[in-house]
């Protein structure tokens, strides 16, 4: 049995189109894998800590070889629970919109957080950096209201995908496959087509995860 991880980055509820294709995906992945268990994360709806202070330090505490302070192995502690419990799941699905070309800041934050040495990925002069959250692989999402996929032309503008699948391969999740939803603010009969689209693609992908 396999564990599926669902981080949804989308405010907007039933009313975002990222969201409405990863649920497509979810009702397709539960029918083609009964036995696998699903969990999911909504970014909005849990309180992410504040990267400084203690947090800060520890993380410089690690990279210097130096030992914690209470407080600071307090604090790490809470990071290193919410990178273990991410590096759990065995595969990935993440709905997330674009915000000024790139990921809503809560996604940012949450790989803010979890990307950290030891933790999600290491550095030794020889071999440079290695991600340690190997053997898994993703499916993303990604909603966006302007066109912006291969041919477009405009595809400098695409910092989404490169932000977010640049962070996952860098802790080691290299297998992507990339699910488009654009665009979204054209018409409501072009945005529904496009819509469904996306779901088939998502409902086909999800068979094989």
């Amino acid at each position: 049995m396999a564990k599926l991880l669902y981080i949804e980055g989308s405010p907007r509820g039933e009313r975002s189109k990222s969201t409405a294709v990863a649920q497509a995906f979810l009702k397709a992945y539960q029918v083609a894998h009964p036995q696998d268990s699903v969990e999911t994360l909504d970014l909005w709806s849990v309180s992410l800590p504040t990267f400084d202070g203690d947090m800060l330090d520890a993380k410089y505490a690690v990279l210097h070889g130096q030992a914690h302070t209470a407080e600071q192995a307090a604090a790490w502690k809470t990071v290193s629970d919410m990178a273990a419990s991410f590096a759990a799941a065995d595969k990935y699905l993440i709905s997330v919109p674009m915000w000024n070309f790139s990921i809503p800041y809560k996604v940012k934050h949450f790989f803010d957080i979890i990307i950290q040495p030891g933790l999600t990925f290491s550095f030794s002069p020889k071999t440079g950096y290695q991600g340690l959250v190997t053997g898994k692989k993703a499916v993303i999402v990604y909603a966006r209201g302007g066109a912006y996929g291969p041919g477009t032309g405009a595809e400098a503008y695409d910092l989404q995908t490169r932000t977010l699948g640049g962070l996952l391969g860098f802790i080691g999740i290299t297998e992507q496959h990339n699910i488009l939803v654009e665009p979204t603010l054209a018409g409501a009969d072009a945005v529904a087509q496009t819509i469904d689209k996306a779901g088939e693609e998502a409902h086909k992908v999800a068979q094989s995860f």
